[in-house]
């Protein structure tokens, strides 16, 4: 597993609250899925928080059959991804995911709010959004932030990916 972090300008030295969050990293057809909010433009790699003793792969699994409507099989993590902002951890971990079948969406609120859909594109295309994360340093730090996260994630296991794709 690789294991990557990335210091905030803002970062306090030290963290009080930890967020573990995992992602699934799904190929099909020599396409990366993504889910992307029709409302705001913002792209990202389906995933989210664990919650209460929940197993990292059943997370990786219910995140992203609730964003995607995909069941998926996810691997072994692949790379943790660890970001400190302020007094904050946000540890992210990847997994690669094999579609098993089909479900029902079931968004939150806030996913219903912008529009949140899931949509497939090519690697070149997914790296290269999220390789303008400088570009919102002004004007959308929380974008910033996912963009840069996404690009290292999509580099770092870049040759795997295109093993699928």
């Amino acid at each position: 597993m690789i294991t990557l972090e990335t210091i905030g300008d803002n970062y306090f030295g030290h963290w009080d609250v930890c967020r573990t969050a995992c992602r699934g990293i799904i190929v099909q057809d020599g396409k990366i899925l993504l889910s992307y909010e029709t409302k705001t433009g913002q792209y990202m790699i389906p995933g989210g928080g664990l919650e209460g003793d929940e197993d990292e792969r059943a997370c990786c699994a219910r995140e992203v059959a609730e964003e995607t409507g995909f069941l998926v099989e996810p691997s072994e993590c692949m790379l943790e991804l660890d970001e400190y902002y302020e007094d904050w951890k946000g540890v992210s971990r990847y997994f690669f995911g094999r579609i098993i079948g089909t479900t029902e969406v079931k968004l939150t609120d806030r996913e219903k709010e912008v529009g949140m859909v899931p949509c497939w594109l090519s690697l070149e295309e997914a790296i290269d959004i999220f390789s303008k994360h400088a570009s919102y340093a002004d004007t959308d730090e929380m974008r910033r932030g996912l963009y840069l996260r996404e690009y290292k994630a999509l580099k770092a296991l870049e040759e795997q990916i295109r093993q699928f794709v």
